[in-house]
């Protein structure tokens, strides 16, 4: 999730965070956008869009999609607002009977949990009917699943990837690393320079914790042990997952995140990617969300005339692993007045077309759907590239597990929340991970785990 919105994972915000909803008392808009129905017998639906970290997202979605949607349906017409702290206010309104029309949620777990709960509206008549399942990868869809019944459809395919600024890693002449051993040995030798060898903050979206924690968990134990965690095959306190924890408690240790625990824990999303930016820090473990705000900090936006590039992230065998991920998912809720009409809107939010539109104009990570050359067209070459790998590894079974979308709600929760006790050195990795495999243990039982694609091509 994915999130967010230079203050938080852009998972909800820069990848299309709206939710359609009823009037409710609950839930006043904060501002208008786009247009109205006009037509008597139009169905209305009302488009939330979560505006925590600005309405610039908000504003170029409603201009590329909704606006579209609208001239172009004969039956249908989304009237868009704005209001912040949109995820807790749903769940509040869903939790009373009411609530948007199409639900949004952080991520697929969120989304069982809703299920499980009867706030959700089960699709497969529609996808069936719409084609979706020939519209999504296979294995995204079935995140939506519960109980082997469709409840939500799944938006901005993530990864996380190693970002480095291009310029001082050629001024220096240092070598890009495909290893962790060659990772570990970089960042020594950029510390030893007198650069922070990672950006890396958690002070406004404190599961940042879980973007390097997941990275360190299927690079350095592999995918496919990650895999059978998740299917219940492996322990969390197995050797490998303690060692990986081991090894990004080292590095926080080893002050090369942002200089120390203490400016980890204070630096902005806004400062730590200037630090990046200006060269004060060589690289960044990030998502792909970060692509939408580069250019903020790179070259002559930013005042610099700095470059940056990508590898995938290292691993223990060098072997490229790109771990996938869902930002939000989209689901209609089935208090719904017009569930018709909202269907209508997601078929056309994930048509290649719309998808295409916000990739190129709103920078928005595409959907997992199927998408033709032409949609990376004007796009960034760089971005281009990462959305092709991440594809081609997607279809080939050679990927990880991104921890907001294949992880338990509350395992994720307590594992990004404690992982900082064991930096602080008040617990031990084998502690944390036996307790995190307890609470896991629980999940499984009251079926809270989302489905778990089969691993190969």
């Amino acid at each position: 999730m994915s999130t967010h919105w230079r203050t938080v994972r852009r998972s909800l915000a820069a990848g299309l965070v709206a939710s359609a909803i009823m009037a409710s008392p609950t839930l006043p808009a904060i501002g208008a956008l786009g247009t109205t129905a006009q037509d008597e017998g139009k169905a209305e639906i009302e488009l939330w869009f979560d505006t925590t970290g600005g309405a610039e997202t908000a504003e170029c979605i409603v201009a590329n999609v909704v606006d579209p949607f609208n001239e172009g349906s004969d039956s249908t017409v989304v009237n868009a607002t704005m209001q912040a702290n949109g995820w807790q206010a749903t769940r509040t309104a869903l939790a009373g009977g009411g609530g948007p029309d199409i639900v949004t949620t952080p991520g697929p777990s969120w989304a069982i949990e809703l299920a499980n709960a009867g706030q959700l509206l089960p699709l497969g008549a529609y996808a069936e009917e719409l084609g979706w399942g020939e519209r999504f990868v296979p294995w995204a869809l079935s995140l939506g699943e519960v109980n082997g019944e469709l409840y939500s459809l799944p938006t901005e395919q993530e990864t996380m990837v190693l970002y480095y600024n291009k310029t001082l890693f050629d001024e220096r002449g240092w070598e890009l690393p495909a290893t962790l051993d060659e990772l570990t040995a970089l960042s020594q030798e950029i510390a030893d320079a007198g650069v922070i060898p990672f950006a890396h903050g958690n002070q406004e979206w404190r599961p940042a914790n879980h973007w390097y924690l997941g990275e360190f968990l299927n690079q350095a134990a592999g995918p496919q042990k990650v895999h059978d965690f998740l299917t219940g095959a492996a322990q969390l306190t197995d050797p490998e997952f303690v060692a990986a924890v081991d090894l990004l408690t080292q590095y926080q240790q080893n002050g090369w995140f942002m200089g120390g625990l203490e400016s980890y824990y204070t630096t902005t999303t806004d400062e730590m990617h200037a630090t990046f930016g200006d060269g004060g820090a060589a690289m960044l473990i990030e998502g792909t969300w970060f692509l939408s705000d580069a250019p903020s900090f790179f070259g002559e936006e930013a005042g610099n005339t700095n470059e940056w590039g990508w590898v995938p992230v290292p691993s223990a065998s060098g072997e490229p692993t790109f771990d996938l991920g869902i930002g939000s998912t989209y689901s209609i809720n089935p208090a719904s007045a017009n569930p018709d009409a909202a269907a209508e809107f997601l078929d056309y939010l994930f048509s290649a077309e719309a998808q295409g539109r916000l990739l190129a104009e709103c920078a928005s990570a595409p959907a997992p759907i199927d998408l033709d050359d032409s949609a990376m067209a004007g796009i960034d070459p760089r971005q281009a590239d990462i959305i092709q790998q991440l594809n081609a590894a997607a279809e080939a079974g050679n990927y990880g597990y991104l921890m907001w979308t294949f992880f338990a709600p509350k395992v994720d929760s307590f594992l990004t929340e404690n992982v900082e006790r064991v930096w602080a050195g008040e617990m031990t990795s084998q502690e944390l991970l036996a307790e995190a495999q307890a609470i896991h243990d629980e999940e499984v039982a009251d079926g809270k785990v989302p489905p778990i694609p089969q691993r190969g091509a």
